[in-house]
């Protein structure tokens, strides 16, 4: 517990979730979204927004997403075609994001006490409100009235660059010395 904090930042990182929970789901849901949904408006949008030579068609795209998935390439495309899929898999109740209850419960003590928490992922902010939105705790499911914000490489960038941390701190008002940033993954510190 991060007793010694009175009113503070708190940033969580939640990048590991996403590639051990979400990732998987990803390329074992998209070849049926690709066969359903490949000529659809809904899908459109997503699948338009890859370069042209990997949306021929959808074994090239496919191949395309496992390829960037594979190599945990972080670019826009990818993410908001994740984001779109894993929206289809929350709101379907085929995943829930698990959570330990220590986790509420430090929730609850840190927004009683006026922390604020925000996450910082390499998912999109759409990937991180789902995420916390759809948990698999019973008692409080919907952790998001804990969280004041979510940050991602698209509205702060790249976690291996300092500036990304500046743009945090300008966006939350907070100077980067009275921060506490978690994280499973010490290259984005």
């Amino acid at each position: 517990m991060l007793s010694g904090l009175v009113s503070a930042l708190l940033i969580i990182s939640t990048a590991g979730l996403s590639y051990h929970l979400r990732f998987p789901y990803t390329l074992t849901a998209l070849p049926q979204v690709l066969q359903d949904k490949w000529d659809s408006d809904e899908f459109a949008p997503y699948r338009d927004s890859f370069p042209a030579e990997h949306r021929a068609t959808p074994a090239e795209f496919l191949s395309h997403v496992r390829e960037l998935t594979s190599n945990d390439v972080k670019i826009a495309y990818l993410k908001n075609l994740q984001g779109y899929l894993w929206l289809q898999a929350y709101r379907s109740g085929a995943v829930k994001a698990p959570v330990y209850p220590d986790v509420i419960e430090a929730l609850e003590q840190w927004t009683a006490r006026g922390i604020k928490v925000y996450i910082y992922s390499s998912g999109s902010v759409l990937a991180q409100q789902l995420f916390f939105e759809h948990t698999d705790h019973a008692g409080q499911a919907d952790l998001r009235p804990f969280l004041a914000g979510y940050f991602d490489t698209v509205n702060a960038g790249m976690k291996t660059e300092r500036a990304s941390y500046e743009v945090i701190a300008r966006e939350t008002g907070w100077p980067v010395g009275e921060w506490v940033f978690l994280t499973d993954n010490v290259k984005g510190m």
